[in-house]
Formats: structure tokens, C-alpha cells, sequence
């Protein structure tokens, strides 16, 4: 089983629009693959320049953002690619695209770390904010999965975010319940 590891990848397109993005990242000897679905901006942008940053961010409210159609978190130009790092990730890597390992719906990417920056310490997440990255994941695949998935795995997630939410994780946590909200009601998916 590979390792993979959530993250936010920010990519650039040809016209050098910025796009940000919750992906898993995943481990292959010495590189990274990025594996978006078919169709997506971060894999139009991988084809059109290809290089990404992975951004490391202890703020959950970023992965819940990207779900709920809030992009505008600010960021400042890569060091040694054509990329953008997040303001106030805890570390990023900037990633050259080495291959394409093709398939129609899930292509890899795969990438070698050119540069990788600590910004500071990090020291892991908290309950709220593991359940509200693994809330964001399944809010990702609501289409995909059946009505009691979704509830079943909502419940126990709920458990941790009411007992150790901060300001933060209440507020992405309540943007992921309102885009289930309107799964739930059958408007979206």
C-alpha cells in the first residue's frame, strides 16, 4: 500500500490563472505522483506547465474552501518553479514533472521535488482537524458514495469536531455541512 499524503497542490495554467486544489499525494521511491481526475484544471494545468507545489497547511479551512468554491486564499511566487506557495503553510516542495503514466480517467504525474521549504514547526493535527480533512475527502466523493456511507461516516467524524474544534475547524467543518446540507436535499449530486 503507497503512502499518501493530503495536501493542497497549486498549479498555474498557460495564461498563468492559479489554481488551488485538495489532492493526495502519493509516495513512489523518490518521487511524488499527482493523479487528478480526468476532467480537471490541475490536470489541464500539469499538461500545460508542468510543475505543482505541495502545500503543507495545519488550516483545514483551506481543504474545505477548495470544496466549497473558496479559492482565494493568498500565496506568493514558488522559489524555483513556475508555481505559488500558499501564505502560512507550515512547508511546501516545489515539483517538476518527470513522466505521464496516461489513463483516461486518473493520468499520474510523476513528479521529482526540486526544492522543499520548513516554514516552521509543525506539530500534527488534532482530532477536528483530522476529522474535518477526512470530512472534506468524503464531501469530495458524495457522488460516488451511498446515503448511509456519507451519514454513517458524518456521525463519528461529528463526535471529534464538537469536542475539539476551534475557531477554525468550526468554520470549515460548517462549510462542508452545507454542502452535504445540499446533497442531502438532492439540489447537487
Amino acid at each position: 500500500m503507497a503512502l499518501i499524503i493530503e495536501t493542497i497542490v497549486t498549479t498555474i495554467s498557460g495564461d498563468g490563472d492559479v489554481h488551488i486544489a485538495p489532492l493526495g499525494l502519493i509516495a513512489r521511491d523518490n518521487y511524488w505522483i499527482i493523479a487528478p481526475y480526468a476532467p480537471s484544471r490541475t490536470l489541464e494545468n500539469l499538461r500545460c506547465v508542468p510543475f505543482a507545489v505541495a502545500n503543507h497547511t495545519d488550516d483545514v479551512r483551506v481543504f474545505a474552501g477548495c470544496l466549497t468554491g473558496r479559492r482565494d486564499w493568498p500565496y506568493a511566487c514558488a522559489e524555483k518553479v513556475k508555481g505559488v506557495v500558499l501564505d502560512g503553510c507550515v512547508s511546501h516542495m516545489e515539483l517538476s514533472v518527470v513522466s505521464i503514466e496516461e489513463d483516461p480517467q486518473r493520468p499520474r504525474f510523476v513528479c521529482k521535488n526540486i526544492h522543499e521549504v520548513a516554514h516552521r514547526p509543525w506539530s500534527g493535527f488534532n482530532r477536528s482537524q483530522a476529522a474535518v480533512l477526512e470530512c472534506a475527502v468524503l464531501v469530495s466523493r458524495l457522488k460516488m458514495l451511498t446515503r448511509k456511507k456519507v451519514e454513517t461516516e458524518l456521525t463519528y467524524l461529528e463526535i471529534a469536531v464538537s469536542k475539539t474544534a476551534g475557531p477554525r475547524e468550526e468554520e470549515a467543518w460548517g462549510w462542508l455541512m452545507e454542502k452535504v446540507d445540499v446533497w442531502r436535499t438532492g439540489q447537487d449530486g
